[in-house]
């Protein structure tokens, strides 16, 4: 299943795509007794994940995608997004190359946040006038959504705690995270955190490992690697972060960029104003958004 939330008619509402047939089915019509926001949704787990199946199957309260304007699925999180650094090895030769003051390896996960403001949804601009620096990159991500919430979750049962994925542009102003020597503030710029088109329920993967992240700017390819070349892989990621931290439904894991960030080019090249920055990962689909 690919669960959305869209607009349509200025009112906001959860509902399924149906990429064959380009329709939205509108949950709030075809079951009204549903729960009419994504993280009500999760939370509720595989109940009302069926009841939505039913209603995809029986056809109702559908709607012509072109009709709708899709937001990110989740549009406001309930926590900042978990994220992780330097997790694809090409992506942390590239940063050596760089020289900068984060290159080289890890030998365990190394995690930060984006705040929750930083969420937009597909086709919103990135608004990379907000960085004073003028140093905006791109980082496509496979984004893990956390159905089952837990603590202390070994790695052999984390993958029962995914609820599905979704794709995530983790865009950094490279430079203020070089000036305060962190990451957190360079991240969590308004707008900085472009996710959809949906969440891809688990069962539709049938190994997550396999999927192709690919990211073009102005249609040329810039990213492409596997989510097999992952340093830590997920299950691992999930271990270390519920050791001592109770992760939640609808919690957001952003599982890493591949080589090919801007940063990493001779000179770098960042993004301008009417760029365009495209991510895709089947069967997700792609995350497209222009850059003001």
């Amino acid at each position: 299943m690919h669960l959305i939330t869209f607009s349509e008619s200025e009112r906001v509402r959860i509902g399924l795509l149906d990429r064959t047939q380009q329709q939205v089915v509108d949950l709030g019509i075809a079951d009204a007794g549903l729960p009419d926001n994504m993280l009500d949704f999760l939370a509720q787990g595989e109940t009302v994940l069926e009841r939505a199946r039913g209603a995809f199957d029986a056809g109702r309260g559908r709607l012509a995608l072109e009709q709708v304007r899709l937001l990110a699925p989740i549009p406001r999180p309930l926590r900042n997004v978990f994220c992780i650094g330097k997790n694809y090895r090409a992506h942390v030769q590239e940063l050596q190359g760089a020289g900068t003051a984060f290159a080289g390896d890890a030998e365990q996960p190394i995690f930060f946040t984006k705040a929750t403001g930083t969420v937009i949804g597909p086709e919103a601009p990135i608004p990379a006038a907000l960085d004073p620096t003028a140093s905006v990159d791109y980082e496509g991500e496979l984004a893990v959504i956390i159905g089952r919430g837990g603590r202390g979750i070994p790695a052999a049962d984390a993958m029962q705690h995914v609820y599905g994925y979704t794709i995530l542009n983790d865009v950094t102003s490279r430079r203020l995270q070089r000036e305060h020597q962190q990451w957190f503030l360079g991240k969590s710029l308004d707008g900085f955190c472009p996710m959809g088109p949906a969440i891809v329920t688990a069962d539709e993967i049938a190994d997550v490992s396999q999927l192709r992240v690919q990211t073009w700017v102005n249609g040329e390819l810039r990213q492409d690697d596997v989510v097999a070349s992952l340093i830590f892989d997920i299950p691992t990621q999930i271990a270390t972060l519920s050791r001592g931290m109770t992760l939640e439904p609808g919690d957001i894991l952003a599982t890493g960029t591949p080589a090919g960030v801007g940063m990493g080019f001779q000179p770098p090249r960042y993004l301008r104003q009417g760029d365009v920055v495209k991510i895709g990962i089947d069967p997700i689909g792609s995350l497209e958004n222009p850059v003001a």
